[in-house]
């Protein structure tokens, strides 16, 4: 069933569907994790430093279920189950590791979903143009043939639900400001439970006719420590920085961009120059979990101990 509507996508995008691929291709950019952190990062710093809270914290609540979900059903990718899906174009480069669920549908139900549900202010017709948004990133991960049905509607329910019960729990902590210690706790303990769980879990080991492994299960399980770098840091640099930095987004807009600026290129330095340096001296797991976590880290205290800093002056 599932493999029978990717073929019929794929048939309408080789023929009348052509001019929907730009289309799609933008769409699944929103879905990104690098896009992701990146207007992560600048709602934050520049625009509401709740709602950034609020939206690390659910997308790190996400990353820890798309993490445990994708190494425990181990399910492969559409390609590999049937020869005849051909994903378009350049669409198999962010295809990384198993396929259920959909992390890009994941990461869009963060930011938009958990976006419309955060901002009671905003104007119903905006609030459900989030939610479309949320629903056209899942749909075109199916139309580039790089998801199931299956991988982005449980990646969309599941999203929703976790941003729901962060919602639940920013309520919770805003009437018990003293209860963040025992947050971190919980989210440290799962993060490292997890991490334990993709290292020592075994996988499934499939191979060609040639006697080639189909799929290399290690590989496959880089998403999860991924998840365990970020979320690990997301956790460590929330707590930090409330207690020793405390800086506000209530600024003037010059003052606003210019955090953008400085702080996205800092990212994009960690990001592209002192992380790939790291990759090559610390490989394997240990070179995932640290080259994320000092990506988050540097989104949730590093930056702000730097602004506040230079601000103050």
């Amino acid at each position: 069933m599932d493999m029978s509507f990717l073929l019929f996508q794929q048939a309408f995008r080789n023929g009348p569907g052509f001019f929907f691929i730009d289309f799609m291709k933008k769409m699944t950019f929103f879905g990104e994790l690098n896009t992701t952190l990146v207007i992560l990062a600048i709602i934050y710093w520049c625009i509401s430093k709740d709602l950034g809270t609020y939206l690390m914290m659910g997308w790190s609540g996400n990353r820890i279920a798309n993490g445990f979900m994708k190494i425990t059903v181990c399910a492969y990718r559409p390609w590999i189950r049937d020869p005849r899906i051909i994903p378009h174009g350049d669409a198999l480069t962010t295809a990384t590791g198993y396929s259920f669920p959909s992390g890009h549908t994941m990461n869009a139900g963060t930011l938009f979903g958990g976006t419309a549900m955060y901002e009671k202010s905003f104007s119903k017709a905006l609030r459900i143009m989030l939610y479309v948004i949320v629903a056209l990133v899942a749909l075109s991960r199916t139309f580039l043939g790089v998801h199931t049905p299956q991988d982005v509607l449980i990646g969309m329910a599941v999203s929703l639900l976790v941003m729901w019960l962060t919602l639940k729990l920013t309520a919770w902590l805003g009437k018990n400001p003293s209860k963040d210690k025992l947050v971190l706790c919980i989210g440290l303990i799962l993060t490292v439970a997890l991490g334990l769980y993709a290292a020592l879990k075994s996988y499934p080991v499939d191979y060609d006719a040639n006697g080639k492994i189909i799929v290399d299960g290690a590989k496959m399980a880089n998403d999860t420590f991924k998840a365990v770098g970020w979320v690990s840091a997301f956790l460590t640099g929330w707590i930090l920085e409330k207690r020793f930095v405390g800086f506000s987004t209530d600024i003037k807009m010059e003052r606003r961009f210019s955090r953008g600026v400085f702080g996205i290129m800092g990212f994009y330095a960690i990001s592209f120059i002192l992380n790939t340096l790291l990759k090559k001296w610390i490989s394997g797991p240990a070179g995932t979990i640290l080259t994320c976590f000092l990506q988050m880290f540097y989104i949730t205290f590093l930056f702000p101990w730097i602004m506040k800093k230079a601000e103050a002056k």
